[in-house]
């Protein structure tokens, strides 16, 4: 059953308007003195002219008229030079700075002003420096140099207080607060403004005024602090008004619809845009006017009117053109790309941002450089070319910190963040969100910061941390709500929900959901009602209220189809299938899962679709047609083969339904196999089965070329098949027709005539797909091919093929060590075990126990395999009959001397070589393998001839710290370093290191030696690979996601003799010890052993000097080695059984108590260490 996202509310930064810095007029010429000549008369009078021509020109707006009133200025300035006019050539290059600087050409801007510079001090005119240094400091400050642009206010500052310039003082303090404001230092920036309100006021500068009210009503907005933005930009209204200023009143009209728009209240919101529009228009200002159309644009954006809000766009970018405001084109360019991005359109997306990037680069907005860069990263990573997105990300990163963008950096260092979550690794993930989290602090940006603890949140609750997951978005919500941010709010209660629903507690779930609801529909969040709607009809499913289910989910239906939300719309059709089929009504559940499956296919979702698969094959189980049943499953399985690994690029409300799921259909898919006596596929669904586990706990587990093949299908299988997809894939095509169609009409409002004729066309065959197929399932040739299938009928042949694929029996033969291979299955009511040799087919046989007993048993064995005053004798045994007793006429056909095993479930976390026949230990009869799956074990490489080892112990120290949430503390294992000297003087050469040698410098050195020995604690426990972890002697905790990270070309052997697992009684399913000998062999290392506990009073040492003894002859292999150290423990007490100890004996240890020297028989100290891939 699909199950809620993890929304990961990741800011799209769309700049919808700057509050502005008040940069200073350009003056209107003074008093000129009366002139020398005729010609100097006759120059003034032209320069005069030229000046008043491009002043004419300037006012008018447009990109072609700030180009004509340059080349009038270009031609001024060599006359007023000429008559010596330094005033009026001062006044040309400020004019045609400001020009430039309005194109956007910041460089030409300076140039001019900076010859302007040294004109106004040459005269001594303070007050016109301080002004020019304001014009400076504006380019710098639009140009990202922020503190360039703070030493140029600074510096105009005290220049228009010593001339008493009040109105050019309160100008410039405004100015510096801007740049403090844009540098995320709120509380400055609100000093300053606060500092220029009294002065312009006591001036009567209201049009100034007005700007400044205005900029601190943006602080206050920024701050989230809505309601005192309202009152500021309330009280700058009036003012603009009742200057004329009707530019400014529509600045502040659309920041007061901006504050609407947060608030999420968008009627209001668009009521404000619409009185600023006309008056923008009025005044010519078509800047202003393309910047009110971006903020439409964006609340029918936001309310999922893509056309809308894409017309509105569109409306503004030529306007931007024209006028030469290239960074407001690139703003507009950047939120078309935003639409496109959500419309599903990502290539479209991609052009669109990458137009704006250019233009944003050409004015040098680095800060919307930044912007761009993260939203191009954040497209790659919707298509799943994470590493792009990175790069995106980490070139946005930089110039966010270069232009001091706190917010914008806490942004990016979030998405970064995102992405490593979704590549599973999730440490890495926190510690950006961790970056993030004091920055959106530091500037009071608490929508950045909800929106960061409610990522963290999602971290933990992938990590099944579910309480500290509660705990961020509990932080999260009342900050959403403090803004007025009711998307996110609804977001936040639908992840409270969520942990609820995973926890069982199933009423809390609803409580949450409900409150998101009518949130989701207040915004117009239709994508996100659907979402909550499908987790409402997912609680109520569970609880058994099918009714109510159905009914949630048929709600949400509509709206995935109304937002073209196919791969949403798939699942909800899967669910409703899902519902149908619990009540009974099998042929409606068949219906929707067949509505399910093409759009799943023609979206791309292959979860879905195997999703969908393994639902069809679960209901013709149901219906007692398992040939047909094994079919869908096969799919599925095969589907779930070409994905594995790639579940992190999944949509998070897939990957919980995923991981949920998968291992369910494997183990139907075996189940049903075995009923049909069809072993060997069933095996070899079983060994798939490992990989699969291993791939939901470690991630990125992708297999080989072995495992790629999936299963596979018979000759009428592959019949059936044929015509299944010949069906789904017109299905798809007329899928993609229809979507192509809504899609048109979504963008257009509506279609036309012959169009509309079309659709309704599609949508009759679509219906009739679903009875083709129907009639293809219950036809004379199918029901022909089924009939092949079945096993009273199926020809004796038909699976003679199979093992040509699968090739298990040839290499165990290959082996020549009269090997077998043991897979045990464990289902709730029995238990499987199926047993391949080398020169019989597969054979199963069923026990009649339950999983429940089964886990008792072993939780028994393990309970008094750690305790030497208990018997282990008698659950050893019990254990025995279940798992080896019903093989052993099997074994002996066979001549069985070694058992290949690969173990299902608790049944890891217990020695195989510790099951007792009622006489002996099974160790004392056969040499026993373990592995985690065949198609991942390579048997064909041998060891190297001579021995080289590194061995490494934590001896002496204690170490207390938490980890992953769990408490540990260590203290060093004085015999662990007895353990490497004697080692040391079995063997030579070897390298020893101890305590804080004992340390990550040794990792690169470890491809060096041929055996790796570490004596130190490990703990493998039930949860992630970030929880599991061994222990350096320096304190270091290395985990099994760190050693992800190592490779190595020559290690035969690693040794981990201190291990410990089921800590506390906490069993799972025993991946963790799965994961070890996985994780260390696809570093390189052919073999692990580890320990299943830890024995630190000598024991071990007993045990690790006996096997190497053995394994240093190069007569035994690893495993051959460690059954004769076994042995010599077994019988070290028993002075009868001096023939049974071969040629290994036990040498006393220095230290070790003779309580424990007399009890070392006890499977305790021989039974606990496990070897685990190629040790033969």
């Amino acid at each position: 059953m699909s199950r809620i996202p993890k929304s990961l509310n990741l800011a799209t930064l769309l700049l919808l308007l700057a509050s502005g810095v008040s940069i200073l007029p350009i003056s209107q010429p003074g008093i000129v003195p009366p002139v020398q000549a005729q010609t100097n008369e006759t120059k003034k009078a032209e320069a005069e002219r030229l000046y008043n021509e491009g002043m004419q020109l300037f006012q008018q707006g447009t990109a072609e008229s700030y180009q004509q009133a340059i080349t009038k200025w270009e031609q001024a300035l060599p006359l007023w030079r000429n008559l010596g006019d330094q005033a009026q050539e001062a006044l040309i290059n400020l004019a045609l700075g400001r020009v430039y600087d309005l194109l956007g050409f910041k460089p030409k801007a300076l140039e001019y002003f900076n010859q302007a510079l040294p004109i106004y001090q040459s005269l001594k005119d303070r007050k016109g420096e301080a002004r020019l240094l304001n014009n400076i400091g504006a380019v710098y400050n639009a140009l990202g140099e922020k503190q360039k642009a703070l030493d140029y206010y600074q510096q105009a500052l005290p220049l228009s207080r010593a001339v008493g310039d009040r109105a050019g003082e309160a100008i410039t303090l405004n100015n510096i607060g801007g740049v403090y404001n844009a540098l995320g230092e709120k509380q400055k920036a609100l000093d300053y403004y606060q500092q220029a309100l009294p002065l312009l006021r006591a001036v009567g500068n209201r049009a100034v005024e007005a700007t400044t009210l205005n900029n601190i009503g943006a602080v206050y907005d920024d701050l989230g602090e809505k309601q005192k933005a309202l009152d500021y930009y309330q009280q700058a209204l009036p003012l603009r008004r009742a200057v004329g200023d009707r530019a400014g009143e529509a600045v502040t009209l659309n920041n007061i619809g901006r504050v609407y728009d947060a608030l999420g209240e968008k009627q209001k919101a668009l009521d404000y845009y619409q009185q600023a529009l006309p008056l923008s228009r009025a005044v010519g200002d078509r800047a202003g006017e393309a910047v009110t159309l971006n903020n439409i644009g964006a609340v029918y954006d936001a309310l999922g009117e893509k056309q809308k809000a894409l017309d509105y766009y569109q409306q503004a970018l030529p306007l931007s053109r024209a006028v030469g405001d290239r960074a407001g084109e690139a703003t507009t360019l950047n939120n078309i790309g935003g639409v496109y991005d959500d419309l599903g359109e990502k290539q479209k997306a991609l052009d669109y941002f990458q137009q704006a990037l250019p233009l944003r680069r050409a004015v040098g907005d680095r800060s919307g450089e930044a912007t761009t860069l993260n939203n191009i990263g954040r497209v790659y990573s919707a298509l799943g070319e994470k590493q792009k997105a990175l790069d995106y990300f980490q070139q946005a990163l930089p110039i966010m910190r270069a232009v001091g963008d706190r917010s914008g950096e806490a942004t990016t260092l979030s998405n970064i963040g995102a992405v490593y979550s979704a590549l599973g690794e999730k440490q890495k993930a926190l510690d950006y969100y961790q970056q993030a989290l004091p920055l959106s602090r530091a500037v009071g940006d608490r929508a950045g910061e909800a929106v960061t603890l409610n990522n963290i949140g999602l971290v933990y609750n992938d990590l099944g941390e579910k309480q500290k997951a509660l705990d961020y978005y509990q932080q999260a919500l009342p900050l959403r709500r403090a803004v007025g941010d009711r998307a996110g709010e609804a977001t936040t209660l639908n992840n409270i929900g969520a942990v609820y629903d995973d926890l069982g507690e199933k009423q809390k779930a609803l409580d949450y959901y409900q409150q998101a609801l009518p949130l989701r529909r207040a915004v117009g969040d239709r994508a996100g009602e659907a979402t909550t709607l499908s987790n409402i009809g997912a609680v109520y499913d569970d609880l058994g209220e099918k009714q109510k289910a159905l009914d949630y989910y048929q709600q949400a239906l509509p709206l995935r189809r109304a937002v073209g939300d196919r791969a949403g719309e798939a699942t909800t059709l899967s669910n409703i299938g899902a519902v149908y089929s619990a009540l009974g009504e099998k042929q409606k559940a068949l219906d929707y899962y067949q509505q399910a499956l093409p759009l799943s296919r023609a979206v791309g979702d292959r979860a879905g679709e195997a999703i969908t698969l393994d639902n069809i094959g679960y209901l013709l189980q149901q219906q007692n047609q398992p040939q047909l049943g094994i079919i869908f499953y096969k799919q599925s399985v095969n589907v779930y083969e070409t994905l594995r690994g790639d579940i992190k690029g999944l949509p998070k409300e897939l990957q919980q339904t995923y991981t949920e799921t998968v291992a369910n259909t494997y183990r139907r898919l075996a189940d049903l196999l075995l009923q049909q006596d069809r072993i060997l596929e069933a095996q070899r669904v079983l060994d798939l089965l490992k990989v699969q586990e291993l791939d939901d706990y470690l991630r990125g587990v992708r297999g080989n070329t072995n495992t790629e093949q999936g299963v596979p299908k018979l000759p009428p299988e592959q019949k059936i098949d044929e015509g299944i997809e010949a069906i789904l894939n017109k299905a798809v095509e007329i899928g993609q027709e229809i979507s192509r169609l809504q899609e048109r009409q979504k963008l257009n409002g509506k279609l036309t005539p012959s169009e509309e004729q079309r659709l309704a066309q599609l949508w009759k065959q679509q219906e009739q797909i679903v009875a083709e197929f129907n009639k293809f399932i219950e036809s004379p040739e199918v029901l022909a091919l089924i009939n092949q299938l079945k096993p009273q009928t199926r020809s004796a042949d038909l699976l003679n093929n199979l093992d040509n694929l699968i090739g298990l029996s040839d290499n165990l033969k290959k082996l020549q060590q009269n090997a077998v291979l043991i897979y045990p299955i464990i289902f709730d009511d029995r238990l499987e075990i199926i047993l391949t040799t080398a020169d019989s087919p597969p054979v199963r046989h069923t026990v009649k126990v339950s999983k429940k007993e089964l886990n008792e048993t072993i939780r028994a064995f393990r309970e008094a395999l750690q305790n030497p005053s208990l018997d282990a004798k008698k659950p050893a045994q019990q254990l025995y009959e279940w798992l080896i007793k019903p093989l052993e006429n099997n074994l002996k056909t066979a001549d069985a001397k070694t058992i290949i095993y690969a173990p299902d479930g608790q049944l890891r976390y217990i020695p195989l070589a510790a099951l007792y026949d009622g006489k002996q230990w099974l160790i004392e009869r056969y040499l026993v393998n373990n592995i985690t799956a065949a198609s991942l074990t390579d048997f064909n490489t041998k060891p190297e001839p001579k021995m080289q080892i590194l061995a490494a112990a934590f001896v002496k120290g204690s170490y207390q710290f938490r980890h992953e949430g769990q408490d540990f503390r260590f203290n060093g294992l004085p015999f662990a370093g007895i353990e490497v000297d004697k080692l040391a003087q079995t063997v030579s050469p070897t390298t020893k290191y101890f305590d804080k040698d004992f340390n990550q410098t040794i990792i690169p050195l470890l491809d060096s030696y041929t055996v790796v020995h570490f004596a130190t604690h490990a703990a493998f426990v039930v949860g992630t690979p970030e929880q599991s972890f061994v222990l350096f002697g320096d304190g270091t905790v290395v985990t099994l996601q760190t050693m992800k990270n190592w490779r190595f070309k020559n290690i035969d052997l690693i040794v981990l003799s201190a291990c410990e697992t089921g800590l506390g009684g906490n069993y799972g399913t025993g991946i963790e010890i799965l994961g070890l000998g996985y994780r260390l062999q696809t570093a390189g290392a052919r073999a692990v052993i580890a320990s299943l506990w830890s024995v630190d009073d000598g024991g071990t040492q007993a045990l690790m000097n006996a096997f190497y003894a053995a394994l240093r002859t190069g007569k035994l292999s690893k495993a051959a080695a460690l059954q004769q150290a076994q042995i010599a423990l077994i019988t070290s007490n028993n002075p009868t059984n001096e023939q049974r100890r071969g040629s290994i004996r036990i040498e006393p240890i220095e230290g070790v108590p003779s309580d424990v020297a007399n009890r070392l028989s006890h499977p305790r100290y021989w039974a606990p260490f496990i070897l685990i891939g190629n040790g033969l």
